[in-house]
C-alpha cells in the first residue's frame, strides 16, 4: 500500500523499521483483535464521505496512540502499521472507489458493522469458489492462508457437490449453469504469471503432469501459462529486444497451437508498443 508523502504528521519517535507491529501492541498490553477494533473505528469516522486514502491515513495517524504507529524511512513520515491497516479497513465497512487515483475510501453500501453477516459480495470464502471454481475447505483455507476449520465454519449453504477429475468438489449453486453449460471453450490464451486462473491451490486439477507443474509453478522466473479453453497446454515467456517482441513456448505433452498463440502474441506486443517477432527456442 503506497502512503502518499506529506500527509502525515511527523511525530518524533524512535525508528523502528523492521519490528512487527505485534511487538509494541504486546508491550503495550494491547491484545490485537482490540486493536484492530479500535483502528476500524477511527477508519469508519474519518470516512464519512469519500476520502482520499492518503488524507484517511494522515488523519488516523494523528488520532492513534504510538503503540499503532512506526516511522516509515521510505516514506519519510509516521503511519500505521500496513497490515493492521489493510486488516482493519474492511472490518470497518471501507471500500475502494474503482478507477480513482490517488484513490477514495467510501462506506461500503448496506454495511451492518462488525457484529453482522458480511455482504455476499464481499464474502472472501464465497469469492474464491466463485472466482476459482468448484473447491473444498482445505483448498480454499490455503488459498487464504486460514485454519481449515475457520474456513469450515463459514463454508457457504448454497453449495452443490461436483465431481471434477474424479473428486468431489464444492461450487455455489448459481455457478452450476456456467460450469456445466454450453460447449467447452476452445480459445487460446496467454495468462500471465500470477493470473487469478493460476493461483488457486488445486495445482493437480488445473495441471495434473507433474513435470508440467514443476515448469509452470517455478519459484524463481516462473513462466506465463498457454490456455487452450480449459486446459494449460504449455507455458510461455516474452523475450524483448527493443521495439521487437519474441515468445518462447514450451508445450506439455505435445500438444501446442503455434498459429492461436501467435494471434495472442501480436496482440501482446501491440499492447506493449512492441511488434512481434516470431517464436524462439528456450
Amino acid at each position: 500500500m503506497e502512503w502518499l508523502k506529506g500527509t502525515h504528521p511527523v511525530r518524533p519517535m524512535r525508528p523502528n523499521v523492521g519490528v512487527k507491529p505485534l511487538t509494541p501492541l504486546k508491550a503495550a498490553g494491547i491484545p490485537v483483535v482490540d486493536a484492530l477494533g479500535v483502528i476500524a473505528g477511527e477508519m469508519r469516522d474519518i470516512v464519512r464521505q469519500p476520502t482520499a486514502k492518503g488524507e484517511m491515513s494522515g488523519e488516523l495517524t494523528r488520532r492513534l496512540p504510538d503503540p499503532y504507529l512506526r516511522w516509515c524511512r521510505v516514506c519519510e513520515a509516521t503511519h500505521p502499521y500496513e497490515q493492521p491497516f489493510r486488516l482493519s479497513a474492511l472490518q470497518a465497512g471501507l471500500e475502494l472507489e474503482p478507477g480513482t487515483s490517488p484513490p477514495v475510501l467510501h462506506r461500503i453500501r448496506g454495511w451492518r458493522g462488525r457484529t453482522k453477516r458480511v455482504p455476499a459480495r464481499l464474502d472472501p470464502v464465497r469469492g474464491v469458489l466463485r472466482f476459482l471454481g468448484p473447491s473444498t475447505p482445505k483448498l480454499v483455507a490455503g488459498y487464504v492462508d486460514s485454519p481449515v476449520k475457520e474456513i469450515a465454519a463459514r463454508w457457504p449453504e448454497d453449495v452443490v457437490q461436483v465431481e471434477v477429475g474424479g473428486q468431489r468438489l464444492d461450487v455455489l449453486a448459481d455457478d452450476v449453469d456456467a460450469l456445466t453449460g454450453g460447449e467447452p471453450a476452445k480459445e487460446v490464451r496467454l495468462l500471465g504469471p500470477f493470473d487469478l486462473f493460476l493461483q488457486g491451490r488445486d495445482r493437480e486439477l488445473v495441471l495434473p503432469d507433474e513435470a508440467a507443474r514443476k515448469d509452470l509453478w517455478r519459484t524463481i522466473g516462473r513462466p506465463g501459462a498457454v490456455l487452450r479453453g480449459h486446459e494449460v497446454v504449455g507455458s510461455w515467456r516474452p523475450r524483448s529486444s527493443g521495439k521487437k517482441l519474441r515468445i518462447a513456448v514450451t508445450a506439455y505433452s505435445g500438444k501446442s497451437a503455434p498459429k492461436a498463440v501467435a494471434v495472442q502474441a501480436e496482440r501482446l506486443a501491440a499492447f506493449r508498443g512492441q511488434t512481434f517477432d516470431g517464436f524462439v527456442d528456450e
